[in-house]
């Protein structure tokens, strides 16, 4: 990944910042997001939810659901 510190100043013509921070924020909306739904699933599973009704609220097969979440801790 490349930084803000590779990006000069006279070669980049100053511009609003506005797109710039709403992709940052998008991300850690993401990143939140993510965490969510990790965390909800893990509650699912110690509440003795089966792989099937997981990926079913996923809108994904039982497999993939446990390819995503199930190899975690």
């Amino acid at each position: 990944l490349t930084g803000l510190g590779t990006i000069s100043p006279a070669t980049h013509k100053a511009r609003d910042a506005r797109h710039f921070r709403a992709i940052i924020a998008a991300r850690k909306n993401l990143a939140h997001a993510n965490a969510e739904l990790e965390a909800a699933v893990a509650a699912a599973r110690a509440a003795g939810d089966s792989w099937t009704v997981i990926g079913a609220a996923l809108e994904t097969s039982r497999q993939a659901a446990f390819q995503r979440f199930g190899t975690k801790g």
